[in-house]
């Protein structure tokens, strides 16, 4: 893949564990790394411009195929030309490849060698999902960077089916890289083979071997958060990281919270994602340097602080506990906004000095203090490593 090689650049590895600092150099910017990215799944970070999401930090977000292969269909957001120019939105774009949503509609599907049928959620429509129209469809949207159409199964799983699900994985990578070389938008989009095998190790080997025998710009971790503990998460990681190349970025599929960011980038992950911080602040909960708070609650009716002195969010300059918990009560969209704005500044502020420790070898100290402050403030602790089945 000479193309992709030089996109991305490590910068930096911490001398006391497998984190580094770099950045990806992609054709709407570079995004310094490790990095988080709030997810859009329909075109847009719930209830916040794109503006906003620049002055949050965001540099790069997460878009989903499925829902916006439904609507308003990938030929409505070509003809517009392109995701970015159709949401307004001119940083870098990750699109995933469908497969969790697809595969999350239970008793709506048909998996076989050649796709999943399934039925939409919306109408009951039938549609039929390959790797080659997972490709079309990321093409059509012209994310910079796009996921392979995998499978994912719920955690537990036998073994047996883990295997079943890692060898047609391994078979519709094939497929998405062919689509992608030959059909595909390939000087363009960085294209990332998904590492799965669930909780057992050796077939996480098989997976992550097979898949760099693509030389796949990227590689992600997927098969994680859905179900497990965390000490399966890292332990997984433990296992996982090290057999993926170390000029690749590494991408985390589904986590968002500080403490498995935390982790994750402790065992040299690059990328991670999550609906959960966007999620919980619609719902009235924060994180705040002083623990989580659920800022709908009565005992914020005359709290007339900030959500968080240390915050330096637009939220958090202009507005009180008591105020935004009236917005929430009232079901004002604005209190919404707030609380989102809060919740991704808080993380982007995180990642920031989450970076500062990796590229001053100084993250068993970050580590550490994170524990004994923040996380234990919001309930966090570190995961042990969960003992993982034999083969």
């Amino acid at each position: 893949m000479a193309g992709w090689d030089g996109w991305f650049v490590v910068e930096h590895r911490e001398a006391h564990s497998q984190a580094r600092a770099g950045r990806l150099v992609t054709p709407h910017g570079v995004v310094e790394t490790p990095v988080f990215m709030p997810v859009g799944t329909q075109a847009a970070v719930k209830t916040l411009s794109p503006h906003e999401l620049r002055a949050v930090g965001a540099e790069i977000i997460l878009s989903n195929t499925y829902h916006l292969y439904l609507r308003p269909g990938s030929d409505v957001v070509a003809a517009a030309g392109g995701l970015h120019r159709f949401m307004a939105w001119d940083g870098p774009i990750l699109t995933d490849s469908g497969g969790f949503q697809v595969f999350s509609l239970a008793s709506l599907r048909q998996v076989t060698d050649d796709g999943v049928r399934f039925r939409s959620h919306l109408d009951g429509s039938e549609h039929l999902f390959t790797p080659e129209r997972s490709m079309a469809v990321q093409r059509d949207l012209g994310a910079d960077i796009i996921m392979c159409f995998d499978e994912c199964l719920a955690y537990p799983a036998r073994r047996d089916e883990v295997e079943a699900s890692v060898d047609r994985t391994t078979r519709w990578a094939q497929r998405c890289h062919r689509f992608w070389q030959e059909e595909g938008n390939p000087e363009r989009q960085a294209l990332f083979g998904i590492v799965q095998g669930g909780a057992y190790p050796e077939l996480r080997r098989r997976s992550a071997e097979a898949l760099q025998e693509l030389d796949f710009p990227g590689y992600a971790v997927g098969g994680l958060s859905v179900g497990e503990p965390a000490g399966v998460t890292v332990a997984v990681l433990d296992a996982t990281v090290p057999l993926l190349p170390a000029d690749r970025p590494r991408y985390l599929m589904g986590v968002g919270t500080p403490d498995l960011i935390l982790e994750a980038v402790w065992r040299g992950i690059d990328m991670m994602d999550c609906v959960l911080p966007t999620r919980m602040a619609r719902h009235g909960t924060v994180y705040t340097s002083e623990g989580k708070l659920t800022v709908r609650n009565a005992a914020f009716a005359r709290d007339f602080r900030p959500l968080d002195p240390a915050c330096d969010c637009y939220a958090c300059r202009h507005f009180t506990r008591a105020y935004i918990r009236h917005l929430l009560k009232v079901n004002e969209t604005l209190g919404m906004r707030l609380t989102t704005l809060h919740n991704l500044r808080y993380l982007h502020r995180f990642m920031e000095r989450l970076r500062q420790a990796v590229r001053e070898d100084r993250l068993p100290e970050f580590r550490a203090a994170f524990y004994r402050g923040e996380g234990a403030v919001l309930g966090f602790r570190p995961p042990e490593p969960a003992a993982l089945p034999e083969a």
